[in-house]
C-alpha cells in the first residue's frame, strides 16, 4: 500500500492561487522575439488567465465541460489551459503535429466544447470537419489573423466589468485528457485528475530541490505528461521560470542564450548531445581531442570511486584542473548555469547518463507514464544511482509481479498511489484490463527493485519475444547500445519467433560521410545505405556496442536504411517511442531478406 504523504497541493488551482501571489514579480515565461528574449511575470500571467477565463465563462464553459488545446509550449497554452482550470472545465492537449484525423478523434471522443489552436492554418484544418462534432461550438487560434466570426484570443474577456471567479474545484475532479500517442490502434484518453496532478507535483517537489531561481529552456511537449507535470506544474508552483525553445535545431544555440539551470528531457535528447559531442570532438582532433578524454576519463574514475565511497586526492587535483580547462567549456556551450539534467519517459542508457554526468551535470533519471500523471519514481539528492530511475516518490508504492515476465529476475511493474490515473476515457474495458481490484496500475512495463528500494526498467512486457531457440529478448536494451555508436542514428532490433535477432540500422549519415573523408575513401551519398565500405563500418560498430550482450542476444544481419525514423512519417509517437508495429510493415521486405 502507498506510503503515509500529506500533499502540499490538492488542485491545480491551489497552486495558481499559490504561485501567482507568492511570486507575482518573478518571471515565469520567455520568448524569443527579434533576437530578444522577453519574459512574462507570474502577475501578469495571473491577469492573463483571469481575462480568458471570463471570456470562455461569457462563452457558456462551465463545471465539467472540455476545452481542446492544439498548439506546441507557449505562454497561451499555460493561459488557456489555468483559465479552463479555473472554471472546473477539462483540459484536453493535442500537438501541432498530429495528423487531421487524430485531432478528430480526439476532439470527437473527448467531447470538446470550446478548442484553442496554434494559428490560422490549424484552425482551418479543424473547420474542416468541425460539422462532424456536434459538441464543439468555438474554434480559438492563438495568432489571430483574419476574420471568422470566431472570438480572437486577445478579445476573450477584454473590457469585462467583472473578473470570473474561480470555480471551487474538488481533488476528485478531472483536471485533463491525456491520450496515449499509440505506438498501436487508437490514443486512449488518460484521466487526470486535480489531485493525480497536484500530488504528483507535491510529491516531486517534496523531494527534489528545485528553486525559485531555477530555470528550464522547454521542448518537452506539454502535450504529453512528462513536460506537462514537470516543466509547467511544477516549474509554477515552485515559482522557476521556462523559456521557450525557439526549434528542435537551435535547442543548444537557445541553451547557451538562456542559460538554464535544468535541462529536462527523454533519452534520446540526451544520446544526441552524447553523439553530437563525441562527433565533434571527433572533428576536432589533436590535443583538443586528448584533452577531453583525459577529462571525462579522470571524472569516470571519480564517479567510480565516490560510488564506493571513497576519494583520491591525484584524481581531485586531475580533475579540478580538467574541469577548469576543459569541461567548463563544454558546460559553456549550454549557458554555463546547467545544475542537473532530468531525464523520464524512458529508460536513459547508463553510458550516457554517466557521460552527461562526467561533464559535471548531475543527471536524475525518473519513471512513469502518462496513467500515474506521470511521476512513479526518481532520482533525488541523497538518494541518487545512475543505471536506476530512482525510488517510489512520497506516497507511491511500487511492486513487481514476477508472473507477468519469462525472466525470474524481472517482472511487470505495478503501481498505487495518488499518481493513478481515474481510468480511460469511454473505454472501461481497457480500464479493467490495466487497473487490479486494490487500485494499482499494470504498467506494461518490465522492472527489478534492488534491495535499497531502487527500480530498474528492464523493458517492456508486449515488446519482449522469445526467439526460435527459447530464448527471450528485449529488443530495447540492444537498441540503447546500437545507438550509442556515432555512427548509428536509429535502430530497431527483430527476432519474434526467428532463430536469431537482425537489425533495420539508420545510419548517421554527416558521421559516416567524415569517416570516409578520414579513410580517403569516396562514397556515392545517394546510395550510402548499400556501400560496401558502409556496410562494413556499421557491422563493426554493431560488434563493438554488442561485445557485452549474450550471444544469443547479438545481431547478426542487419539492413540500412535511408529513410530516418521520425514522428513525420509515423514511425516514432511524438514522445519519440518506436512504433514497431508500423516498422515491420514498413520495411516488411527488408527484415525478410535479412533471414534468406
Amino acid at each position: 500500500m502507498p506510503t503515509e504523504f500529506t500533499p502540499r497541493f490538492n488542485t491545480l488551482i491551489d497552486i495558481f492561487r499559490h504561485s501567482t501571489a507568492e511570486h507575482v514579480h518573478r518571471p515565469l515565461f520567455g520568448v524569443k522575439q527579434d533576437e530578444t528574449w522577453g519574459w512574462m511575470n507570474y502577475g501578469a500571467f495571473r491577469d492573463e488567465v483571469d481575462r480568458v477565463r471570463t471570456g470562455l465563462a461569457a462563452l457558456g464553459v462551465g463545471r465539467n465541460d472540455v476545452v481542446g488545446l492544439i498548439s506546441d509550449n507557449r505562454p497561451e497554452w499555460a493561459i488557456a489551459a489555468y483559465a479552463a482550470y479555473g472554471l472546473g472545465a477539462a483540459v484536453v492537449p493535442m500537438y501541432e503535429a498530429q495528423h487531421d484525423e487524430n485531432w478528430h478523434y480526439i476532439l470527437g471522443d473527448s467531447g470538446a466544447k470550446v478548442a484553442f489552436v496554434a494559428n490560422e492554418a490549424i484552425r482551418k484544418r479543424v473547420g474542416a470537419f468541425k460539422d462532424d462534432l456536434d459538441r464543439l461550438e468555438h474554434l480559438i487560434a492563438f495568432d489571430h489573423a483574419e476574420e471568422t466570426g470566431e472570438p480572437s484570443f486577445a478579445g476573450l474577456g477584454a473590457g469585462a466589468s467583472e473578473v470570473a471567479p474561480l470555480a471551487e474545484v474538488d481533488s476528485a475532479d478531472i483536471a485533463g485528457f491525456v491520450y496515449t500517442s499509440g505506438t498501436t490502434g487508437k490514443p486512449k484518453g488518460v484521466l487526470l485528475s486535480h489531485g493525480n496532478l497536484a500530488h504528483n507535483v507535491s510529491a516531486v517537489t517534496e523531494v527534489f530541490p528545485l528553486e525559485p531561481d531555477d530555470r528550464t529552456l522547454s521542448f518537452l511537449p506539454w502535450a504529453h505528461a512528462f513536460g506537462q507535470t514537470v516543466e509547467l506544474h511544477c516549474v509554477i508552483a515552485v515559482g522557476c521560470s521556462t523559456a521557450f525553445a525557439e526549434s528542435t535545431p537551435k535547442i543548444v544555440s537557445n541553451l547557451g542564450e538562456v542559460r538554464p539551470t535544468m535541462l529536462v528531457s527523454v533519452p534520446r535528447i540526451f544520446t544526441k548531445i552524447y553523439d553530437g559531442l563525441h562527433k565533434h570532438m571527433e572533428a576536432e582532433g589533436g590535443i583538443t581531442k586528448l584533452m577531453f578524454d583525459a577529462a571525462v576519463a579522470n571524472a569516470r574514475k571519480r564517479q567510480d570511486l565516490a560510488a564506493r565511497g571513497e576519494t583520491s586526492r591525484w584524481v581531485e587535483l586531475q580533475h579540478t584542473a580538467l574541469d577548469r580547462i576543459v569541461l567548463s567549456k563544454v558546460r559553456d556551450r549550454f549557458g554555463g548555469n546547467l545544475k542537473y539534467a532530468i531525464s523520464g519517459g524512458a529508460a536513459i542508457p547508463k553510458e550516457v547518463a554517466l557521460f552527461i554526468d562526467a561533464l559535471g551535470i548531475t543527471v536524475y533519471e525518473g519513471y512513469g507514464l502518462s496513467e500515474t500523471s506521470p511521476i512513479v519514481t526518481a532520482n533525488w539528492p541523497g538518494n541518487r544511482v545512475i543505471g536506476a530511475v530512482g525510488k517510489p516518490i512520497p506516497g507511491v508504492t511500487v511492486t513487481i509481479d514476477t508472473a507477468a515476465s519469462a525472466d525470474p529476475r524481472d517482472g511487470e511493474i505495478v503501481v498505487h498511489g495518488h499518481n493513478v490515473m481515474q481510468g480511460y476515457h469511454n473505454l472501461p474495458e481497457r480500464t479493467a484490463e490495466v487497473l487490479t481490484e486494490d487500485g494499482g496500475f499494470r504498467t506494461g512495463d518490465l522492472g527489478r527493485l534492488d534491495d535499497d528500494g531502487f527500480l530498474y526498467i528492464t523493458g517492456r512486457v508486449k515488446e519482449q519475444y522469445k526467439l526460435g531457440n527459447g530464448k527471450y529478448v528485449v529488443p530495447t536494451i540492444i537498441e540503447d547500445k546500437l545507438t550509442l555508436s556515432p555512427y548509428i542514428a536509429n535502430a530497431m532490433v527483430y527476432g519474434d519467433g526467428r532463430p536469431y535477432n537482425v537489425a533495420l540500422i539508420v545510419p548517421e549519415a554527416d558521421a559516416v560521410d567524415r569517416w570516409a573523408d578520414k579513410q580517403g575513401r569516396e562514397l556515392d551519398g545517394k546510395d550510402i545505405v548499400n556501400d560496401p565500405d558502409v556496410l562494413e563500418l556499421i557491422g563493426a560498430e554493431i560488434a563493438a556496442q554488442s561485445e557485452r550482450l549474450p550471444g544469443y542476444e547479438r545481431v547478426r544481419e542487419f539492413a540500412l536504411l535511408s529513410e530516418d525514423f521520425t514522428t513525420e512519417n509515423g514511425l516514432l509517437t511524438p514522445t519519440l517511442k518506436l512504433r514497431r508495429p508500423i516498422v515491420c510493415d514498413r520495411f516488411e521486405d527488408e527484415l525478410e531478406r535479412l533471414y534468406q
